[in-house]
């Protein structure tokens, strides 16, 4: 099969056949004469100062139809001529995104030498794709007050969840998925080439796009056809080039703690909330220029851009105690809280150049760095939700590195050529304090079983000592494109290629060791080999055909898509470590090898009334699972499959029970020995066995199904259903309407081969009576399993299909209503209500199969509120969850008052808040009570989520405001603004604590959504 590969791939590039290319607008239409009649052979132009070649050319078919493809967004001029008949221009056609501007003409009999000019209003309605998007335009990104990032801009697109509502400080890692997707689905193209970032499935990085500076930001959120890996939200950044004309522009904006105001009530007081967590000193400096190297040949277009930030964190303080080895406790110094810091700066620079009329070369440099001067505590993704300043690195992209090179060639009238490279490099994890004092303390995490207040108060806190990672991704993409186009017909074919690489080491304290106190008191430790080098390869190729053909009113698209992908791993040396003590190399090792998809996708636009003003659009399609060093790809490494219950954002590690009996806050065991140990006869301590007995050996505890790691058909995939109307209620405006649907498949389980579903025994506890719980408490949760004690840390998985135990779905359906207004008055509304359901179901395989979710954890539905997760385990029963018909409203608006030229814009956004939980940490002797024997590895306490899903807090609602005054001196345009965030000074509460104790700290707020605050900005543009 490699050789095959091998050679499609050369024929592919031999055909130089389109990749993911940069999809832009479309200007087709017929043209016919007074009496009805096509016209064929009439010659079409379309020019616009965005085009540098400045005219693109096309001539109608034996059908009197034409069709212009690749066009960039801007002002249209189209050109109709023949000989014998007046020369029609029809000019104000405005293109954006990917939109098809459908413009049917009538020629009149006439002299060469008269040429007749219209005006007219640009169609509102694509009558001729299936495609559905939403785009902004440099003005409305502008003009809204949202902080110009990826991870703000995309809090506008109705049906899109995120695991952040920050649309004031600086860019961070964001996730997006859309209508209950795959959190690693969404994409971020800049100029048509993917901004990946390996870990985390190829969705973004932190990386600073330009988008204040980009011509216009494009998302598609439904209907692509073969260029498209997942059916998630692309967001399309279209950037400025430069032009024959030299302009810049110079933004500032900032903020202060004296602009922010107050949400700190009584409602969070006695949830609670110590203190106010306040936004300070947000600032942006942004400076832009560009021109013309030489006029209608070469254009230049140059950024710099600096950015800041700092958030107090709720109820964490700065430990008294940090660096101190004799002190484990932590004690929190109340006039020191902790905050969150990030800054961003960058420089880009972008060149373009018309090498002929037939061929254009691009190239980008954009090199960045993220906290580079940051001191507080930044998290990440993979961070623990509460860690004191001590136990947490800094959260750096230092560097990070974009560069691209393109090359287009409208080679004839009908045969577009394209061809692309792009690649992102960057460092990214906790890296390590330097000094770092706490380098030979070991780490401590206070679990606060049943409260905790001789030890901070906070469950879940990790702190006294640093772990951290120095990890390096790359993510590079090629392509190549080939467009035949006539005037009914589109034919694309395409490949793309991308290669990735993840390098990481993960590291922890000198001895190797982690405790878990409850109240003070340890109850658990974790032994942990350190370093640990875990590093993966692996690219993905994908070879695609698809073609547009429309007849009369009716466009129908079809594609097919071939992709295949594949993971490896280099030579690695793990130890010697304390508790790895001879060096184990583990030579390179193939890991998926390899995944092979056909995928079919297509999609019906028909115009209704034939008026262009009405369109009927249906699209369905098979789509995969974004390839990255994650899942599948990353998990058959060998060091991921080593003897450990602890990873993989993190050292190799295993835990077990621990009783400190002599309390000196020493495991007095032989923690080499991974069997349990009772040594209190000789002054030492009680140890359980570890939760992997093989640990520190070469034996590998995860085995690979062969059957999961290559073939047809294996790769994760869901189908996609989409049908919409579109109509145009006045000029200008359209209302759409549309309902998804999209279901799963591809999911995983680990069958530990050394236990059989008679080995745990099923239990059920009685929650405790508590008001917050539904009906008081008191309820029965059931299902609950325990492994055999003789078999607890006894672990040989084989990791397989899903379906091999029993069914597994997960499922969405949706309903989006959208409205899209832009008057020539100078009003601009965007946006609409996404209302869906979420319902999946396990049972079966978790009834097959009790240990589901033991280790690693398993999430039985993605995309919901917050990206909070749904696990489902041994102690997490709940298999089948409809998360209910949950509505989001997200829209905004932008108005110019003629005459004094004040602009006032705001966003607005209504979601559900996160999904709840409630983890209770049940008491050994209570398990014990109910099977009549201590639990499987004599823990403390066995965690049991009592809430089941389907309870969500707060629901965020949001207004953000902006006025601003336009000053105009010739060329030159000022704007100075004032922008209000949380206009209503909303409280809500982002992230709780989930930790459940009767009468406790359960639902305390974590993070609350920012306090209103005043930012001012100003712009200058020339």
């Amino acid at each position: 099969m490699r050789a095959v590969m091998r050679i499609l791939v050369f024929l592919a590039c031999a055909a130089l056949m389109p990749t993911i290319a940069l999809a832009q607008a479309v200007i087709a239409g017929s043209v016919k004469d007074s009496s009805g009649a096509v016209l064929p052979g009439v010659n079409v132009e379309a020019t616009s100062p965005e085009l540098i070649e400045k005219i693109r050319t096309a001539v109608t078919d034996g059908t009197g139809q034409y069709r212009i493809e690749d066009l960039r967004p801007g002002a249209y001029t189209v050109t109709f001529s023949l000989p014998g008949f007046t020369t029609l221009k029809r000019e104000g056609i405005e293109l954006t995104g990917t939109f098809t501007a459908t413009i049917n003409v009538e020629l009149k009999v006439g002299v060469v030498a008269e040429t007749v000019t219209v005006t007219g209003e640009s169609p509102v309605v694509n009558i001729q794709s299936a495609r559905r998007e939403m785009t902004l335009n440099n003005d409305v990104l502008k003009a809204i007050p949202t902080v110009r990032s990826y991870n703000a801009t995309v809090s506008v697109v109705p049906g899109v969840t995120t695991n952040l509502n920050d649309v004031v400080t600086a860019t961070a890692t964001t996730q997006f998925p859309i209508h209950g997707g795959r959190n690693n689905e969404g994409r971020l193209m800049i100029d048509g080439l993917n901004i990946g970032n390996p870990p985390g499935g190829n969705q973004p990085t932190s990386y600073i796009a330009d988008v204040g500076n980009a011509q216009e930001v494009t998302f598609t959120t439904a209907g692509g056809l073969g260029e498209s890996e997942t059916a998630g939200l692309v967001m399309s950044v279209v950037p400025k080039t430069g032009g024959n004309r030299k302009s810049g522009a110079l933004f500032m904006s900032f903020t202060g703690r004296k602009l922010s105001g107050d949400n700190f009530n009584d409602a969070l007081r006695a949830a609670g909330l110590a203190a106010p967590t306040p936004l300070s000193n947000v600032y942006d400096v942004n400076g832009s220029f560009g021109g013309p190297i030489k006029q209608d040949k070469v254009w230049y277009f140059l950024n710099a851009r600096t950015q800041g930030s700092t958030k107090i964190i709720a109820n964490v303080y700065y430990n008294q105690n940090a660096g101190d080895q004799t002190k484990w406790l932590y004690s929190p110094d109340l006039s020191r809280p902790a905050y969150n810091d990030r800054t961003s700066e960058n420089v880009s620079g972008r060149v373009t150049w018309q090498i002929s009329t037939r061929n254009k070369v691009g190239a980008f440099w954009d090199e960045q760095a993220n906290c580079r001067t940051c001191t507080g505590l930044t998290t990440g993704i993979t961070d623990p939700a509460r860690v004191a300043p001590e136990a947490r690195g800094l959260s750096q992209t230092k560097p990070l590195r974009v560069t691209q090179v393109t090359w287009s060639s409208p080679l004839t009238n009908k045969l577009l050529l394209d061809a692309g490279w792009g690649g992102i490099y960057y460092a990214w994890g906790n890296f390590e304090r330097r000094p770092n004092p706490t380098h030979d303390l070991i780490n401590v995490v206070e679990q606060c079983a049943a409260g905790c207040p001789a030890n901070g108060g906070i469950p879940g806190l990790v702190y006294r000592s640093q772990d951290w990672g120095q990890n390096y991704a790359g993510s590079y993409s090629w392509r190549a494109s080939a467009s035949y186009v006539t005037g009914r017909q589109s034919l694309k074919v395409g490949y793309q290629g991308t290669y990735l690489s993840d390098i990481r080491t993960w590291y922890t304290n000198s001895q190797n060791l982690a405790y878990q106190f409850n109240n003070g008191v340890p109850n658990r430790l974790t032994e942990s080999i350190s370093p640990w080098v875990n590093n993966a390869l692996g690219a993905w190729h994908a070879v695609f055909v698809q073609e547009q053909y429309t007849s009369g009113r009716v466009t129908l698209q079809g594609a097919l898509r071939f992709d295949h992908s594949a993971s490896w791993y280099p030579q690695q040396t793990e130890g010697p470590s304390t508790f790895l003590p001879t060096a184990l190399v583990i030579p390179e090792t193939p890991g998926v090898d390899a995944y092979k998809d056909i995928t079919p996708r297509m999609g019906l636009a028909y115009d209704v009334f034939g008026n262009g003003r009405t369109a009927f659009k249906f699209n369905a399609g098979k789509y995969l699972e974004g390839m990255g060093i994650s899942n599948n790809w990353a998990n058959a490494n060998p060091t991921l499959r080593m003897p450990c219950t602890v990873g993989p954002f993190a050292p190799c590690g295993v835990t077990r029970a621990w009783t400190d009996a002599n309390n000196n806050l020493k495991p007095d065991c032989d923690l080499l020995n991974g069997a349990a140990q009772d040594l209190r006869s000789s002054g030492g301590d009680v140890c359980g066995p570890t939760s992997n007995t093989a640990f520190g050996t070469t034996t590998l505890t995860n085995a690979f199904d062969p059957a999961l790691l290559t073939g047809w058909g294996v790769r994760p995939s869901d189908w996609t259903l989409g049908a919409a109307v579109q109509q145009q209620i006045l000029p200008r405006a359209s209302i759409e309407v549309a309902y998804t649907r999209r279901w799963f498949n591809g999911f995983t389980v680990y069958d530990n081969q050394l236990a059989a579903a008679s080995d745990f025994a099923e239990y059920s506890i009685t929650a405790p009576s508590d008001p917050r719980l539904p009906g008081g408490g008191g309820y029965a949760v059931s299902g609950l399993y325990d492994i055999a004690p003789s078999l607890f840390g006894r672990v040989g998985n084989l990791v397989t299909d899903a379906t091999k135990y029993g069914k597994w779905t997960d499922n969405f359906n949706g309903v989006d209503v959208t409205l899209n207004v832009r008057t020539g008055a100078g009003w601009t509304f965007q946006g609409g209500t996404s209302t869906g359901q979420t319902a999946a179901d396990n049972c079966e395989a978790r009834n097959n199969l009790p240990e589901i979710g033991l280790s690693p954890a398993v999430n039985l539905a993605q995309g919901l509120p917050g990206l909070t997760t749904s696990p489902v385990s041994p102690t997490n029963p709940y298999c089948h969850v409809d998360y209910g018909w949950l509505t989001q409203l997200r829209a905004l608006s932008s108005y110019l008052i003629p005459k004094i030229d004040v602009q006032l814009s705001g966003v607005y956004q209504s979601k559900p808040g996160a999904l709840l939980a409630a983890n209770y940490a049940v008491p050994s002797q209570v398990i014990t009570q109910i099977l009549g024997r201590a639990p499987a590895g004599n823990p403390a306490n066995v965690t049991i989520n009592i809430l089941a899903p389907g309870q969500y807090g707060d629901r965020i609602n949001q207004l953000d405001f902006r006025a601003a005054k336009i000053l105009k001196f010739g060329r030159t345009r000022t704007m100075v603004g004032i922008d209000l965030y949380n206009a209503l000074n909303s409280s809500a509460v982002l992230t709780y604590n989930n930790a459940f104790v009767p009468g406790g700290t359960w639902l305390q707020p974590q993070t609350v959504l920012t306090a209103r605050l005043i930012k001012f900005s100003a712009e200058i543009t020339f």
